[in-house]
């Protein structure tokens, strides 16, 4: 009977209506949820009879659809806060509901545990790609662990400097001895032997007539086993330049050092620019024009003493680097980031959490920035894309629908009531 029926198809109403209210119940009480993603319900019809029938049979939810729109980001101050900007989640990995494996995440809330490892609230631990030591990454996905031994120090092999020698200069004598009275222009930097001990190296150019010059890296004695006070040589070297001034050539004479308690014969290589005779343009480094006086415009070294770590720091491309006490960063690892071809597909696992299904492919897992994937934003942390004014409009049309259903009920039942009484 279609009375009876119409009761059946309220019925669909009140449970679609009543599981839809449950959906927009999970968005709101995960409003303030870090990388929370909303859900909305998916409504399909019922037929009434055999397809083709036009007698509706009620409704049904077919689904929960979730919605991965960009959340807000907002800035926390915490380096190891991590929010991503764009398509893409972290990858994490551990034991989580009896499950064991990887996990993706949108909620970058990662602290540091007592052994290193960056890891979620739940203690699952963020995947990287571990340094190898020489500027790049190893290519296996691992643990993210910062270390906490000090950084070791690192020898100085090369010193650059960027200058200009007065093409005025008398020439010079040079004297050892007196290196400051024998020279037209001196630089003056900290050089570092194999363990870490800084010593300062005085470099000092001599003009030996028209467009050439030497070089002298002194020390002082006592930082080679001599006499202190009296200056070392351990380094020598000449230049040449064209007539327009630029560097034609560079030619090191030695270069050896003994520095006390550390590794004997340790080589520095200057580096003035890339001279003419080498294939460059001779401006890039030391130049010969003439001016008032000789002046350094740049100076450094490749060389530091041991560091404590004092913290991390992560860049737009996943890099995590370690900052040390001696102002060294040093990079630790590279943050993964996982693509699916359907983030729909994936699966609610709890927790922040999501488990890959066939419904959503494999993870496609790959440095974070790359081929399309999202972008890491370090102190900041992804809020919730649930929009709370939306989701009170979802519940006003829900709860109305849900009365409606129920009048469709009554209405029936007094219909069922008036044809049971027409025998009387």
């Amino acid at each position: 009977m279609s009375i009876t029926k119409a009761m059946w198809t309220g019925v669909s109403g009140l449970s679609a209506e009543g599981q839809a209210l449950g959906v927009v119940g999970d968005n709101v009480a995960n409003s303030n949820t870090i990388g929370f993603k909303q859900s909305r319900a998916i409504f399909e019809d019922v037929l009434g009879g055999a397809i083709g029938s036009n007698l509706g049979g009620g409704v049904r939810m077919a689904r929960t659809q979730q919605l991965f729109a960009q959340g807000s980001v907002v800035n926390t101050g915490q380096a190891t806060d991590l929010a991503l900007t764009g398509d893409g989640f972290f990858v994490v990995e551990g034991s989580m509901g009896g499950v064991t494996g990887q996990f993706f995440t949108r909620a970058g809330q990662f602290t540091q545990d007592a052994e290193g490892f960056l890891t979620t609230p739940s203690g699952l631990k963020l995947q990287g790609y571990a340094s190898d030591g020489n500027g790049g990454f190893v290519p296996t996905l691992d643990d993210i662990q910062i270390p906490s031994t000090p950084l070791p120090p690192k020898a100085t092999t090369n010193i650059e400097a960027v200058a200009n020698l007065d093409a005025s200069e008398g020439i010079k004598t040079w004297d050892p001895n007196d290196p400051a009275n024998t020279s037209s222009h001196a630089i003056s930097t900290t050089v570092y032997d194999s363990l870490g001990v800084g010593h300062s190296v005085d470099v000092y150019f001599v003009n030996t007539g028209p467009g050439t010059w030497d070089y002298h890296a002194m020390v002082d004695g006592a930082d080679v086993g001599q006499a202190a006070g009296t200056p070392v040589e351990i380094a020598s070297g000449s230049l040449a330049f064209t007539t327009d001034g630029y560097l034609q050539d560079h030619t090191p004479v030695a270069s050896s050092a003994d520095f006390v308690g550390a590794t004997p014969g340790q080589t520095l290589t200057f580096d003035f620019g890339t001279p003419i005779s080498a294939g460059g343009t001779g401006r890039d480094g030391i130049t010969q024009f003439d001016t008032a006086k000789s002046t350094t415009t740049s100076q450094s070294q490749d060389g530091y003493s041991s560091g404590e770590l004092t913290g991390v720091q992560i860049g737009g491309d996943g890099v995590v680097n370690g900052v040390y006490s001696n102002g060294q960063q040093v990079a630790i690892a590279q943050l993964a980031v996982a693509k699916f071809s359907s983030n729909d597909g994936l699966a609610r696992a709890g927790r922040n959490v999501w488990m890959a299904t066939r419904q959503s492919g494999e993870a496609a897992i790959a440095a974070a920035g790359s081929g399309g994937r999202a972008s890491v934003v370090s102190g900041a942390l992804e809020q919730s894309n649930v929009d709370i004014a939306t989701q009170f409009v979802e519940l006003i049309a829900h709860q109305r629908a849900f009365q409606a259903n129920s009048k469709t009920i009554t209405t029936a039942d007094e219909m069922l009531q008036d044809l049971v009484n027409l025998k009387r």
